[in-house]
């Protein structure tokens, strides 16, 4: 396959790698790895490895994004899922300086709260708290003229204010954490400007993937790590991507993976296991230039992403599965 004029290639190697205390009977699992396919991003190739051995069963989310069920139904000590992808990717085309006085009019049509509810309705992740309006007042945060402008300056606001601080926040932690420390990662930055977006009405959506490190000047991002940034639905335009973490546009650096109304929806590998006890996640990520060999950055440790079967019976379910 022949690469398209100003396009750039990357190799991509994700290891998830969970470890138990003791034993886990039974693990189920939805990963989301495959790349997505869109205008500026197409995989060429993909393959997935599961150890213990098992057969990933495809399906497509109900946001397009293409997942695989996977089920170890015999005891195991640890699970790793290693997925490999080749990606081709294409800066997106210009913006224009502005939308026009008419954006804001074309957004609050009925047909597009009706077709894109999940993306403007409040999610898990990314709703409106006492926090947000707290902190949307004091830092003077508005929708101003235009669609597209008041979203630039927005994420350039979080970029400033917040500190980029691996380790401040988990997967699973709310945005009144980073509100109210002004530190944490990728996801923080990302349900914020989601939760003030959609109270603008503008559809806006989460997506995980990949950032290629190129030490550009401000880049932020966790090296062998997954990144996200944000999508928004504008007037003329579809879907364009933001990443407030960096306070830039998603350009070729950025290979999606998922999309949804927040992390839950888009979380590279999700499930729950029986037994086991305690789980313990690391990850490696490594992006690197298709025609060379960028280092293998080191595993790090991340918060389990499968969740305690037993914990998840409804009240009063007392079975366990054993006799």
């Amino acid at each position: 396959m022949t690469a398209a004029s100003g396009a750039r290639r990357f190799r991509i190697e994700h290891i998830s790698a969970f470890s138990f205390e003791t034993p886990a009977r039974n693990s189920v699992m939805v990963l989301r790895l495959r790349p997505r396919d869109d205008a500026t991003s197409k995989t060429f190739a993909f393959d997935l490895e599961i150890d213990p051995e098992a057969s990933p069963v495809p399906f497509e989310d109900q946001f397009g994004n293409a997942c695989h069920l996977v089920n170890i139904h015999r005891a195991h000590e640890s699970n790793t899922v290693r997925s490999r992808a080749a990606v081709e990717t294409v800066d997106p085309e210009p913006l224009p300086a502005s939308l026009g006085a008419d954006a804001w009019e074309a957004l609050g049509e009925p047909s597009v709260a009706l077709r894109q509810w999940d993306f403007l309705a409040p999610s898990r992740f990314a709703r409106p708290s006492p926090a947000l309006a707290a902190f949307t007042r004091s830092r003077r945060i508005r929708r101003g003229s235009d669609p597209l402008d008041s979203l630039r300056t927005l994420a350039r606001k979080l970029y400033t204010v917040f500190c980029y601080e691996p380790g401040r926040t988990d997967v699973d932690s709310p945005i009144e954490q980073i509100l109210r420390t002004g530190r944490g990662v990728c996801q923080d930055y990302v349900h914020v400007i989601l939760a003030i977006a959609r109270s603008w009405g503008i559809p806006s959506r989460y997506v995980s993937g990949y950032l290629h490190l190129e030490r550009l000047r401000g880049e932020q991002a966790r090296e062998g790590a997954t990144h996200a940034w944000a999508e928004f639905l504008l007037p003329d335009l579809g879907w364009v991507g933001i990443d407030p973490t960096n306070d830039t546009l998603a350009d070729h650096r950025h290979i999606p993976i998922a999309v949804g109304r927040d992390y839950a929806d888009a979380a590279p590998t999700r499930g729950v296991v029986a037994g086991g006890g305690a789980s313990q996640l690391d990850v490696r990520v490594i992006v690197s230039d298709y025609a060379g060999s960028d280092a293998s950055p080191p595993l790090h440790r991340e918060r389990s992403t499968l969740a305690d079967a037993a914990r998840l019976r409804p009240a009063g379910d007392r079975s366990s599965g054993q006799q």
